[in-house]
């Protein structure tokens, strides 16, 4: 027996051992559920810091393929990202990446193009890996780089990361007030993009992008826009989180937000608890960002290095169920889902460490007074259902 035979076993029992503890009917809810994450960013580390996906990572990531059986996690969103100063290229190698983990365990995993390969998945007990693209700016200003994309699997972009685009402006550059009133919002290349991914069938992504993008978007696209991964601005007054009006926009169109565990997007008293311990590192933060470390990579950086530190600063995992019944409560149960952002977060709330974790979501959806139905649908059939009928 290798070693992967065994972490597989290993995954099984843990898992077992994980429902059983959340009682037998949650234990039934989730385990025949169709467990959807829109958002991991395991891809990207794993090109960063050398992580392989299909072996032991616990203690390191908060995901790998063994811990995602455990976690019952079904259907897989990986995100190809890159920062500001990355492309196409990049997110062909990512692409590659991907590729060539499916390609050493076809009987683990496959590639989801369609909802029917989705179904194929599930019945197979496979983890159904899908691609989504996080950052305009990877498509180099190409159509034919986006139609690119799409032929190799990307099944939803985000319009912008944290930076703009030249065609569209994002929500940090639009909050700090680094684009002019005039250029925000997509430009004529911009809702040609949008007009493509609808005609493709790929999703359209509104997190990270700037309230007048939002606003543009909306009012071009045809299809159901997906927010992969976001929560509640009224709960957390962030940049990345969706005002009252763009959550009662989502659902007007139909749309799916996918809440997002970070705990700052969680918890409005998380920043200023964030700040101090950064305050407290400060001559090492600027040590590294002298390096040529972009804001966001030392924080991470600092985060692993200082967990403890990091621990106390996490919010309890009712915070998240919070953000969901807020969505829930203004436009309903077929509009929630969940985008972890694992692997791309420093801090999730306390009892959300890894992937194997999820099946606490449901037992707290439970708690909450949520049935059978619907947390099914907050799961994973929303994303089935909006992923559906972009694809038609």
């Amino acid at each position: 027996m290798n070693t992967l035979q065994r972490l597989s076993i290993f995954s099984c029992l843990v898992f077992s051992v994980i429902l059983t503890s959340c009682g037998n009917s949650v234990r039934r809810i989730h385990g025949d559920a169709i467990v959807v994450d829109t958002h991991n960013d395991f891809i990207s580390k794993s090109l960063t810091n050398g992580f392989v996906f299909d072996q032991d990572n616990r203690g390191k990531t908060h995901s790998d393929l063994a811990r995602m059986k455990q976690g019952g996690v079904d259907i897989q969103i990986f995100s190809i990202f890159g920062d500001d100063k990355i492309g196409y290229q990049h997110a062909n190698t990512e692409i590659d990446t991907l590729y060539a983990l499916i390609a050493r365990n076809p009987d683990k995993m496959m590639l989801v193009k369609t909802p029917a390969d989705l179904q194929k998945a599930v019945k197979e007990k496979k983890l159904g890996a899908m691609i989504g693209v996080e950052g305009g700016h990877m498509i180099e200003n190409d159509l034919s780089n986006l139609e690119k994309l799409y032929e190799r699997g990307a099944r939803y972009m985000t319009l912008t990361w944290n930076n703009s685009t030249p065609w569209a402006s994002s929500a940090a550059d639009e909050s700090a007030g680094k684009i002019p009133q005039e250029q925000k919002g997509l430009n004529e290349f911009g809702v040609e993009v949008v007009k493509k991914m609808n005609e493709l069938g790929m999703m359209v992504d509104v997190s990270h992008v700037g309230e007048q993008t939002f606003v543009d978007v909306l009012s071009v696209t045809t299809k159901p826009v997906i927010a992969s991964h976001s929560s509640v601005y009224k709960l957390a007054p962030v940049p990345r989180n969706l005002k009252d009006y763009q959550i009662t926009a989502i659902g007007q169109n139909k749309g799916v937000i996918f809440v997002n565990f970070y705990s700052g997007f969680l918890d409005s008293n998380f920043n200023a608890r964030n700040k101090q311990i950064l305050e407290k590192h400060r001559s090492e933060m600027d040590s590294l960002k002298k390096t040529g470390m972009s804001l966001f990579s030392v924080e991470d950086y600092l985060f692993e290095k200082y967990p403890k530190e990091v621990a106390g600063l996490r919010p309890p995992l009712s915070l998240l169920i919070d953000h969901i019944d807020y969505i829930v409560k203004r436009i309903g149960i077929d509009h929630v889902g969940l985008g972890s952002d694992f692997d791309g977060i420093t801090s999730a709330p306390t009892g959300l460490d890894a992937v194997t974790d999820f099946p606490k979501i449901t037992k707290a959806l439970k708690k909450r007074g949520y049935s059978k139905t619907d947390i099914r649908k907050i799961l994973g059939e929303n994303f089935i259902r909006v992923f559906t009928e972009n694809s038609n």
